[in-house]
């Protein structure tokens, strides 16, 4: 149990490991951000080297493809191998491209190919809109139609999903799997490992979109035998907005035809031959389909830095830590004012918290007016994130306590209960 003074949330952040990093970042001046898993903030290294890209534009030119400190025409492949730890995948797996979505559709274009009785993709019900909306898309994209051939498994509760019904949900009408990692809004992780070994012996490729998971919590996606996995970066990597994605593709799916072509798909050695017959890379960098947008690629070169000095290990050790001091300090200060936690308490809890509240757009409101920068999710959650990266234990006390003062001086019910344009 934790003390809840502001004393002991001091003392807490005296003995962090990771405490240093906190000055590596711009913190907004005279608030608490809490919005890290919609959007990380900038570092002093993501700025530093987003600035050496744009200088190597402005004195090299087009001879930026090929020289400076970071030579463009393999910064998708670079930065592949070093976010390949972050997911547990090989090197050669995994590429810097393409956004969340766009690089959904290129997997799904690549592995779902329905025939005979295998036609359907297996989703659930809690799913980010966006990757529904691309397996419908794929799905109509085939003559079939979403009503018949998306299955998405139902959840008891609106809040977190059962494994084993989505093991049971593996049958031999399934030719392709797509899942969350760890789930947008109450944060459940999924246990990868137990429904890939599922979807393996079933015979069906599976894939998970890690965005709310990749910086967050360890991954083995290759000893699992992930099929395929997708993210951003712009999430808890702090690749800022828009920022290039990234994508694996297991090796025994090397040589596998990519549903979309395009020239950045190439072995680097012939992409120049500009023949009308494509020789595909030999390894992840298949699958990319257009130029690089380097400039959204060159602030991750510097915020990588930070993963690869401590290791995610050190990070969800202290993100564990953070929203365990976080849930205790809710649970005892926030006790009479009817929320509920809708996050798991235990382990599978990803790098976010998620209250409900029935004024819950109020209350968010209210937060940003105190100063705390928190995350609305219809139609009654309140997303928490404290990040390992820059977030301190002074920063959790303080948000509570501001909570808790909204609600005993009722200042939320001075806003209208509906959202912002953006949540």
């Amino acid at each position: 149990m934790y003390s809840h003074t502001l004393e002991y949330a001091k003392t807490l952040d005296q003995q962090d490991e990771l405490a240093s990093y906190r000055k590596e970042f711009y913190l907004p001046e005279e608030k608490i951000y809490m919005d890290g898993n919609s959007l990380g903030l900038l570092s002093r290294r993501a700025e530093k080297t987003l600035l050496e890209l744009l200088d190597s534009w402005k004195v090299l030119g087009i001879d930026g493809w090929t020289e400076g400190t970071h030579p463009w025409f393999y910064l998708a492949e670079q930065l592949g191998e070093r976010m390949a730890p972050l997911v547990g995948g090989k090197k050669s797996e995994v590429i810097a491209t393409g956004s969340t979505t766009t690089n959904l559709h290129q997997l799904v274009s690549t592995f779902y190919r329905p025939a005979g009785k295998r036609t359907k993709i297996l989703a659930d019900e809690l799913n980010f809109p966006s990757d529904i909306y691309a397996l419908q898309s794929q799905i109509r994209l085939r003559g079939l139609t979403s009503e018949e051939h998306l299955i998405r498994v139902k959840s008891d509760d609106g809040l977190t999903l059962n494994e084993n019904r989505i093991i049971d949900s593996m049958t031999d009408e399934v030719a392709l799997i797509v899942l969350p990692s760890v789930l947008y809004r109450s944060g459940q992780v999924l246990d990868m490992k137990a429904l890939t070994n599922a979807a393996n012996d079933k015979g069906i490729p599976i894939g998970f979109d890690l965005s709310h998971s990749v910086g967050s919590i360890p991954h083995a996606l290759h000893e699992w035998g992930v099929d395929f996995a997708f993210w951003c970066t712009y999430k808890h990597l702090n690749g800022g907005p828009g920022s290039v994605g990234g994508l694996f593709i297991n090796e025994r799916h090397f040589g596998k035809e990519a549903g979309l072509a395009g020239w950045f798909g190439a072995d680097k050695t012939k992409q120049f031959d500009m023949e009308h017959t494509m020789t595909a890379a030999s390894d992840a960098g298949a699958y990319q389909i257009g130029t690089p947008h380097v400039l959204n690629l060159a602030p991750l070169i510097g915020s990588l830095e930070m993963f690869e000095e401590l290791g995610m290990e050190k990070i969800r050790e202290k993100s564990l830590t953070l929203t365990k001091y976080m849930l205790d300090c809710i649970e005892t200060e926030l006790s009479d004012y009817s929320f509920s936690i809708g996050n798991p308490l235990d382990s599978s809890r990803g790098g976010h918290l998620l209250l409900l509240h029935e004024e819950a757009a109020r209350i968010c409101k209210a937060l940003k007016a105190e100063g705390v920068i928190p995350d609305f999710r219809a139609p009654d959650g309140i997303r928490l994130a404290p990040v390992a990266l820059y977030n301190s234990f002074e920063d959790v006390w303080q948000t509570v306590q501001i909570l808790k003062r909204i609600m005993k001086d009722e200042t939320y019910k001075q806003y209208p209960n509906e959202r912002g344009v953006v949540a």
